[in-house]
């Protein structure tokens, strides 16, 4: 069953712009384009939808000729991008709950609009609005937008971490449910 929300933005929350910046011949700044994502993708059966604000690969991005721009409009993105970044909104449908689910990555997670739950795997959660923050270290864990009427809005920016060892195990990306909402990464095609 499809959930509520069939594109990006969902219905009830404003639509966003994207704005790119590049240097013109005098070495100023300008607007490249603006514009509302290169990619867009419904997640969890139409109950959420990601704008994939963008994605760079490398440690130094290389900003030179506008190989960055090219790289983030030619490539959906993984739920990460090794050795890179995504930063990536979402709209939550109403009461949506994500399922349980693990990047291997840092994830810096902001409130845009709405309330909602961060819960993690041991049970622990925390309450948050518009303005707060998360940095989730590698943990499993899932959303839920409290408004049982309105769509919500998450900024989610993720960046590759080193392999992640607890108590001698290594510790592996799980998307769950949610598997096949993502690219597959380069490497595991």
């Amino acid at each position: 069953m499809l959930g509520p929300i069939s594109r990006f933005p969902a219905d009830d929350l404003r639509p966003t712009k994207r704005f790119i910046t590049t240097h013109n011949n005098q070495g100023k700044g300008v607007f490249l384009s603006d514009d509302d994502g290169d990619h867009h993708k419904l997640l969890v059966n139409g109950q959420a939808v990601a704008n994939i604000i963008y994605s760079t690969q490398g440690s130094q991005v290389d900003l030179n000729d506008e190989k960055d721009v090219a790289f983030a409009a030619a490539n959906e993105p993984p739920i990460h991008v090794r050795n890179g970044s995504v930063a990536r909104l979402i709209d939550f449908a109403p009461g949506m709950e994500s399922p349980l689910h693990r990047a291997m990555s840092i994830d810096y997670g902001i409130v845009v609009e709405g309330e909602f739950l961060f819960t993690l795997d041991s049970g622990e959660s925390k309450r948050m609005l518009p303005g707060d923050c998360s940095v989730n270290r590698g943990c499993n864990h899932k959303w839920k937008n409290l408004s049982e009427t309105k769509s919500g809005r998450m900024l989610f920016i993720l960046l590759d971490v080193a392999p992640l060892y607890v108590n001698g195990q290594l510790i592996e990306e799980d998307l769950g449910d949610m598997s096949g909402d993502y690219a597959p990464h380069p490497e595991k095609e």
